[in-house]
């Protein structure tokens, strides 16, 4: 399927927001340094399950030092993110921290034009732009 890649975007935007949700909920009365380091057990636990059940383990030796190095940076950024997100959900409100949150639209295709030499349409950053404009409304809307 040649958009197949589309519906495990929208899935993961479902599963983002319930995040959100959850995590604030979650939040209440307990550090939210200690709540990331719970979320993250959990996302280990999970992905082990589910790496079993499809059978998609993979021997580390298959992997690169390039497989490593980034996927080291990628997880050291995924906690960063993580913990100042809980922190921020903990200190503000889900429907202001999570706009600025998807901020990071933003910054990937910014990201992806230096880094990964994408060359976006005049469309793709009219878009972009309106996803700035967006954020910046929503998050500061009071």
């Amino acid at each position: 399927m040649a958009n197949e890649w589309l519906y495990w975007a929208i899935a993961s935007a479902f599963f983002a927001a319930l995040t959100a949700i959850f995590a604030k909920v979650g939040l209440n009365g307990i550090d939210s340094d200690f709540a990331t380091f719970i979320r993250t057990l959990v996302i280990i636990a999970a992905l082990a399950l589910f790496l079993t059940y499809t059978h998609k383990w993979q021997p580390l030796g298959s992997l690169n030092g390039r497989n490593w190095l980034f996927l080291i940076l990628s997880g050291l950024a995924t906690g960063l993110s993580w913990l100042a997100y809980f922190k921020a959900l903990q200190m503000g409100n889900a429907s202001q921290v999570a706009p600025i949150d998807k901020f990071s639209l933003v910054l990937v295709t910014i990201f992806a034009v230096i880094f990964l030499g994408e060359r976006p349409s005049g469309q793709d950053w009219v878009g972009i732009g309106l996803v700035a404009a967006g954020v910046l409304t929503l998050a500061f809307k009071r």
